[in-house]
């Protein structure tokens, strides 16, 4: 659901750039790394990143459409330590959202390819639950055990903020288009529960990611954004453990909030303990920030 694919100036984020943060990164403890996108996959240098965080000692996840997992299943199974495949419903649903015809088969086929170099490697789903699918959660976590991923988690679109490349936030007509009227929340809410009620016996443990309450969530999210209740800010601490490095150097506390500056030749340690990073940190005020209250991630980082 971003507008990174829109980019006309895309960049990638190389090697001799990750390799001149790496004194950095050692005193920072860096511990685990996520490589998102767009799509990962289409950057050339993404097995010489990881081979160098991997001497590190550091975990490497990546957070990947599916659609390149066919072509790239050697160096993707020996490259990471997890997989997180972006998935949108079941066959024909998920195949309609992403506009691309056999998008389902081709992370079929990725999977399969890539468990056959490395089994026991973990492939987990992320589906973004907005007006296509929303009455189809229980058949998009059947898809997921179908493929036979190891879990699969579901989040709320994010319809308001400027992340992703959205140079300001998405106008309501745009909103609309992924948005739930009330009717499509009322069978949100009906499919959320009978998730909720039924799952235990359908799925194995552990395999639906969010807790009851984090699914009844999603719905209350909806609900906020037709101003029908007031939002709420998730428990979340990922400004003090974690930041989000763009390809064009630009440094953010997470997705949503705006930068706190840019590497321009600095470190990594520089930039997020510079006095700007610093600043944010120490004003922010989870509870009562309107982008934390509008956020869809309920992460809880710890460290």
């Amino acid at each position: 659901m971003c507008d990174i694919w829109k980019a006309r100036d895309a960049r990638t984020f190389t090697a001799v750039e990750l390799e001149r943060q790496l004194p950095s990164i050692r005193r920072l403890g860096v511990r685990w790394v996520v490589f998102s996108g767009g799509e990962p996959l289409m950057n050339p240098e993404l097995p010489q990143l990881c081979a160098l965080l991997r001497s590190e000692g550091i975990r490497a996840t990546l957070l990947t459409t599916g659609l390149l997992l066919p072509k790239h299943a050697k160096e993707v199974a020996t490259s990471f330590d997890d997989i997180i495949v972006s998935l949108d419903g079941p066959p024909a649903i998920h195949d309609a959202i992403r506009r691309v015809k056999g998008a389902f088969d081709l992370i079929a086929t990725g999977i399969e390819a890539v468990r056959a170099i490395r089994p026991g490697l973990p492939v987990t789903a992320r589906s973004t639950v907005q007006k296509a699918n929303h009455a189809h959660l229980r058949e998009t976590a059947r898809a997921a055990l179908r493929l036979q991923l190891n879990s699969i988690s579901f989040l709320p679109v994010d319809l308001t903020s400027p992340a992703f490349n959205r140079s300001l936030p998405w106008p309501l007509s745009q909103q609309s288009e992924l948005g739930l009227t009330l009717t499509e929340i009322s069978t949100l809410e009906n499919e959320v529960e009978s998730l909720i009620r039924e799952g235990a016996s359908e799925f194995p443990p552990r395999f639906l990611a969010e807790s009851p309450a984090k699914l009844r969530h999603i719905v209350r999210h909806f609900r906020v954004q037709l101003g029908l209740l007031r939002a709420e800010s998730p428990i979340c601490n990922a400004p003090w453990v974690s930041a989000v490095i763009e390809t064009d150097g630009t440094i953010r506390p997470c997705f949503f909030h705006s930068q706190v500056g840019k590497l321009n030749g600095k470190t990594l340690e520089e930039v997020i303990n510079g006095e700007t990073a610093i600043q944010f940190r120490e004003n922010l005020d989870i509870p009562d920030n309107p982008t934390c209250r509008n956020c869809v991630c309920s992460l809880n980082y710890r460290t």
